[in-house]
């Protein structure tokens, strides 16, 4: 890392601070906002946060582990996650899974060699109505089969 990359994580470590607060129950919002900017916490901003809150690093990292809601790795652009709770697995989600795993070449928690694509499962998306359910980035896709995941996929990899 160059100085000049020290000096902008510092000031952004600044900004935070000053739009969350320095108060010690404020860090899960902190490491939130760390991670809605750049959609992970990387090592150095979390470092320049808790230096500038005067907290150690082991303690937001100890709160980061605890939360499943904190990545460490950069996700891709298009954020894919599939539902795998009852309704859904009996409406064949492990289909729709396959799907995009084969389509896309990459297994839960990876991320395609594009950047464009990162594939999560969950435990439930609370739209059991519509099961099978995949939620990309912020858009709801429900009563899921193979052909239409795939059609999904296209659509975004062509830049939707």
């Amino acid at each position: 890392m160059s100085c000049a990359d020290c000096g902008n994580i510092a000031k952004e470590a600044r900004e935070i601070v000053a739009e969350v607060g320095s108060e010690p129950e404020k860090v899960i919002p902190l490491l939130q906002e760390i991670q809605n900017r750049h959609g992970y916490l990387s090592q150095e901003l979390v470092e320049a946060v808790a230096e500038e809150i005067k907290l150690p690093v082991s303690r937001l990292y100890g709160v980061a582990t605890f939360y499943s809601q904190f990545r460490f790795e950069p996700i891709g652009k298009n954020l894919i996650k599939v539902c795998k709770g009852t309704a859904c697995h009996v409406a064949g989600a492990e289909k729709v899974y396959s799907i995009i795993s084969e389509k896309l070449g990459i297994e839960e928690g990876e991320t395609t060699d594009d950047q464009l694509f990162t594939l999560e499962s969950v435990a439930c998306l609370g739209c059991c109505s519509l099961a099978p359910v995949v939620m990309i980035n912020d858009s709801i896709y429900g009563k899921l089969n193979p052909a239409k995941m795939g059609k999904i996929l296209k659509e975004y990899a062509d830049g939707k």
